[in-house]
């Protein structure tokens, strides 16, 4: 059984910086991509960013390019997301997930996950 824990949110000021973790266990977690996408009220979730399996590649949505940094530690069977100067409209839940079939790249699709954690709230004031 799969099981991705997110932790790391909460609420910061417009410019300041949170580091979320996303902890996975169930699976040998060095082979499986991994991503990041969020959902804001009314909104629908969207893609973040993903990281391949090596940890060699690694893709963002425009709006956070040079502004956040997906690693992964799979000595740590972990996935991290560095957020910084964070703006108000980076407010929302924000989820990881578990890439199927072993050995690929990042991918911006969400039908290519099939795990998914609980997902942790980021609340960016002004």
């Amino acid at each position: 059984q799969v099981q991705l824990v997110e932790s790391g949110g909460g609420l910061v000021q417009a410019g300041g910086s949170l580091r979320l973790s996303c902890v996975a266990s169930g699976r040998t977690f060095s082979v499986y991509a991994m991503g990041w996408f969020r959902q804001a009220p009314g909104q629908v979730r969207e893609f973040v960013a993903a990281i391949g399996w090596s940890g060699g590649n690694t893709a963002y949505t425009d709006s956070v390019k040079g502004r956040f940094t997906i690693s992964r530690d799979n000595a740590k069977n972990t996935v991290y997301l560095q957020m910084n100067s964070l703006k108000p409209e980076d407010t929302a839940v924000y989820y990881c997930a578990e890439r199927a079939g072993r050995y690929t790249g990042p991918s911006r699709n969400s039908d290519d996950y099939d795990y998914w954690g609980q997902g942790t709230q980021v609340t960016v004031s002004s």
